[in-house]
């Protein structure tokens, strides 16, 4: 028996939000995705979007909140969250002039004084890794490790893209086991390398060595596998309907 959940990072179908924000939900749904992770509300308002979740048998897991939101807009996002019943809010990306050492140094307070103001309301705050954050050093260690060593588990959780542990040349067996307990959230990514590029692809397409990657989550207490695909050569919904087709062959789902 499984002791996680399946959900998506809506931004894999950011265009079909765009043109249908409740149609996209309602195929999501249909597909059989239990939970969906936010890059956006479509403009819905929270409880309007609950009810309809509700109505879909769908978990809000959280959403993705840009940097410059959490700086100017923290209270409307907690009000948001709670509204629609989402546990986590997760920085997902930082601009690249936000990337060097110096700069981390001070995202890291801010980082803490975001998940003190998460905890008081009963949500929990996560950062979402890409490659850069193995490519930068502070303190000795990748800034990706000194961000979690300098601020407590109980104000930062880790929502780690696997995908992109790897394509940084990362061993994501060795990543999950050291973040275990602390991981509530696994992107699942799978990509082939094309020269530097990183080409993302349905799951069991590409050089991802996925079912052991699942195994080593359920060792690590993982909540919710979340699968994203940043670009799709493919309509996004049969990309989507593919990955979870792959999960099912695989007992996964």
């Amino acid at each position: 028996m499984r002791n996680f959940n399946i959900g998506l990072q809506l931004y894999t179908l950011r265009n079909e939000a765009e043109a249908d924000f409740e149609g996209m939900l309602r195929k999501v749904a249909a597909l059989g995705y239990e939970g969906v992770e936010f890059a956006g509300y479509g403009g819905m308002e929270a409880d309007k979007l609950r009810d309809l979740l509700q109505e879909l048998g769908l978990q809000a897991i959280g959403s993705h909140i840009s940097l410059a939101n959490l700086e100017e807009n923290l209270e409307q996002e907690i009000a948001y969250l709670k509204t629609i019943g989402a546990q986590y809010a997760i920085c997902p990306w930082l601009p690249e002039n936000k990337r060097d050492a110096e700069t981390w140094s001070k995202l890291i307070v801010q980082f803490e004084q975001f998940g003190k103001r998460f905890r008081e309301e009963g949500l929990e705050f996560a950062y979402h890794n890409h490659d850069f954050e193995f490519h930068v050093e502070l303190e000795g260690q990748f800034v990706f490790d000194t961000l979690y060593n300098r601020v407590s588990s109980d104000l930062l959780k880790v929502e780690m893209d696997i995908g992109w542990v790897q394509f940084a040349g990362q061993d994501p067996f060795a990543y999950i086991s050291k973040y275990a307990g602390r991981l509530p959230l696994l992107h699942l990514k799978d990509y082939r390398k094309v020269g530097t590029a990183m080409d993302t692809v349905e799951l069991g397409r590409g050089e991802l060595p996925l079912v052991k990657i699942v195994e080593s989550a359920k060792q690590a207490e993982v909540k919710w596998l979340i699968v994203e695909q940043d670009n799709c050569e493919r309509p996004p919904f049969e990309a989507v309907a593919e990955s979870m087709q792959w999960l099912k062959d695989n007992h996964i789902y």
